[in-house]
């Protein structure tokens, strides 16, 4: 293994995951501290809602200690979700066109504008060395043949040379006959493919267990839990994707890691089985597995 594997979680603030891992009664502005003295990693959720306050990317900064790193989720809009206008900033919503149900039409104009107010936002991050990649969790409504991967080329421009990590959600783009050219174009682009953990079934949602190296400094791996009940009626994220992992299933995981490792220089591992104090334990377990020593620095 040439490459480094970082290890961490879908959000350090997510409410079960506070309710069951954290010590009781640790205020909230303690809870990142805390996650960073047992983790070199996180992905930010919350960003995919709204784009964080100056202030509060300043204080991500500051209280974690060098060499911890973010990922951070792009907006709903940017991902092809169907975004309410008030998500954007106040200085764009009189500037998008909605559909009829009031939802933001996607366009290259915007992609580029919500772009370059990350990447403000983030400077505190982007200073500090602490900014790993730009999570883009697309829709499973972007899908082909109707959606092509070009129309993100926009917004892969715009936030050029900072690493975009694409998780598709439609297996569509991995059919036989669609995944060469599904790789080749993250390849030619300079985007990392996110490989996902998540149930097998018959729903285009779940997708193949498949892992792949296209961005040589950058490998991608989400953990979805392989809950295929939840996954398919779930009415909330607990119900979705929660997963106990087992150590067969985390030795595997460990694999798969390390078979990455041997192409990228670093490989991120984020587990979004987010249940409880599901993804924490099995990120402690993995690290433990991987010789990362002790889930506690």
């Amino acid at each position: 293994m040439s490459g480094q594997v970082v290890v961490g979680t879908s959000s350090w603030a997510d409410p079960g995951f506070v309710a069951e891992w954290y010590p009781p009664k640790l205020p909230a502005a303690e809870q990142l501290p805390y996650y960073a003295e047992r983790f070199a990693a996180v992905e930010v959720n919350t960003t995919y809602y709204a784009i964080p306050a100056a202030a509060t990317v300043e204080r991500w900064a500051e209280v974690t200690p060098a060499g911890f790193t973010f990922d951070v989720k792009l907006h709903q809009a940017l991902s092809r979700h169907s975004a309410q206008l008030d998500s954007l900033p106040k200085a764009l919503r009189d500037r998008v066109e909605t559909t009829p149900r009031g939802r933001v039409r996607p366009s290259p104009a915007l992609d580029r504008e919500l772009a370059e107010r990350y990447l403000k936002a983030l400077e505190p991050l982007i200073d500090a060395g602490k900014l790993s990649s730009f999570l883009l969790q697309l829709s499973p409504a972007f899908k082909p043949p109707g959606k092509r991967l070009d129309e993100l080329d926009d917004l892969l421009g715009a936030l050029a040379p900072h690493p975009v990590a694409i998780e598709l959600r439609h297996r569509a783009w991995l059919h036989d006959e669609r995944r060469a050219d599904t790789l080749a174009w993250l390849e030619e682009h300079g985007a990392a493919f996110v490989g996902v953990d998540a149930p097998q079934g018959k729903p285009p949602t779940m997708l193949p267990r498949l892992d792949a190296v296209t961005r040589p400094d950058l490998a991608y791996l989400r953990l979805h839990g392989r809950n295929a009940r939840g996954w398919v009626k779930g009415r909330t994220v607990a119900e979705r994707f929660g997963y106990r992992y087992d150590d067969a299933e985390l030795e595997e995981i460990a694999e798969r890691a390390e078979r990455l490792a041997e192409e990228a220089d670093t490989v991120r591992v984020m587990f979004n089985n987010n249940r409880g104090d599901d993804a924490p334990v099995a990120a402690q377990r993995l690290r433990e597995l991987l010789g990362q020593g002790p889930a506690e620095r």
